[in-house]
């Protein structure tokens, strides 16, 4: 293991003559790099059959936040990690935005972070060696604010830019929050607005502008914190975050582990301003195409429900918000603790009901 913040042996001691945009270097940026859902199925079909201790409470059963391992009758490990390429051109942010998403894996599951290690792959002869520390100056930023070490981590010489941690927390075996225990009569929250895809779309094509970035960054850079708060609420039955899946995918992944069916009030779903103008125009990503394709056969869509809205109901999210399935009798001390954590945008976005036809409905 090597830490963090290493030098590479073979790092340039002179910055490249021409620098490259740190978009350019990567293939989809953020969360929009994730293998598709129907295709990651594919790959992972088959890895199963290996011994499974009674103490790892949450595997990969449900395709959960982070695998949660019991300690001891008070304390249960969580653990997960998260990485990807540039979804911003400036270094600084591009670090703070991957480990903000990473972290988020830990919240999730209603646990609080107890230290982080350091993956990074750069190609070391594109990019200057103040380039790829400040890209680790910002993952540690979001880190101490936390209030957790970087303790570590790996680096390797790779063709694209990729960046993210290695997430530790712990959590009371009594408090963990799957992804998978929606109840019948539950209403859903989301804590964060939808449109990181496409505001990242815009900016590569240059149609960003500088209040849209602002809020890009203020929006994935804000740790989700709330979870853990949201795990002690009476009432609070399931947590999942939103990432590259969409908002779509991931509601699916609730319904599917709970056998219930989720409905998505779409009017009531908060977006980032200018988003859905930006999806009207056609400046989507491609992988919500993907992932429509992945998982669309299980969503009934209103009638004349737009391409733009579908977009925007599959848009890839990183470092997206909290999705919540709580008790109706819930729902306002779900929404006061993210509100006092600074999410003004949180809101209640559906409703869980018996199993239907389809595992998700849009109305």
């Amino acid at each position: 293991m090597s830490t963090p913040h290493a030098a590479n042996p073979t790092a340039p001691t002179t910055a490249p003559t021409a620098e490259p945009r740190l978009t350019s270097l990567s293939h989809g940026g953020g969360c929009g790099c994730k293998i598709a859902p129907g295709v990651l199925s594919s790959i992972l079909r088959g890895t199963g059959g290996l011994p499974v201790p009674p103490e790892l409470l949450v595997g990969i059963e449900t395709s959960d936040d982070a695998a949660v391992y019991r300690l001891n009758d008070e304390q249960a490990l969580v653990a997960t990690t998260d990485f990807f390429m540039p979804i911003v051109d400036d270094p600084f942010d591009f670090g703070r935005i991957a480990a903000t998403n990473a972290l988020s894996d830990v919240y999730a599951m209603g646990g609080q972070p107890i230290m982080a290690l350091a993956l990074v792959g750069m190609p070391i002869n594109v990019l200057s060696v103040d380039t790829i520390g400040k890209i680790l100056e910002g993952g540690a930023s979001v880190c101490r604010t936390a209030g957790i070490p970087i303790a570590g981590g790996h680096t390797i010489d790779s063709v694209e830019a990729i960046y993210g941690l290695v997430a530790l927390g712990l959590v009371h075996p009594d408090r963990i929050k799957k992804n998978s225990g929606a109840q019948p009569g539950d209403v859903l929250v989301l804590g964060k607005p939808l449109g990181v895809g496409i505001y990242s779309a815009a900016l590569k094509k240059g149609q960003l502008p500088t209040d849209g970035y602002a809020r890009m960054i203020d929006s994935t850079t804000r740790l989700n914190t709330p979870g853990t708060a949201l795990a002690a609420l009476p009432g609070v039955h399931a947590l999942t975050d939103v990432t590259g899946f969409g908002l779509a995918g991931h509601a699916l992944e609730l319904a599917r582990g709970a056998s219930v069916t989720a409905q998505i009030d779409w009017a009531a779903v908060p977006l980032l301003p200018g988003a859905r103008d930006l999806a009207t125009q056609g400046t989507v990503t491609g992988a919500s195409g993907r992932n429509w394709a992945a998982y669309g056969q299980d969503i009934a869509l209103p009638t004349g429900f737009a391409d733009a809205e579908r977009a925007l109901l599959t848009d890839p999210q990183t470092s997206g918000g909290l999705l919540v399935a709580c008790e109706p009798a819930a729902a306002p001390a779900v929404l006061s603790v993210f509100r006092s954590q600074g999410f003004a945008d949180a809101a209640v976005v559906g409703a869980v009901t018996a199993a239907a036809a389809q595992p998700l409905v849009v109305r």
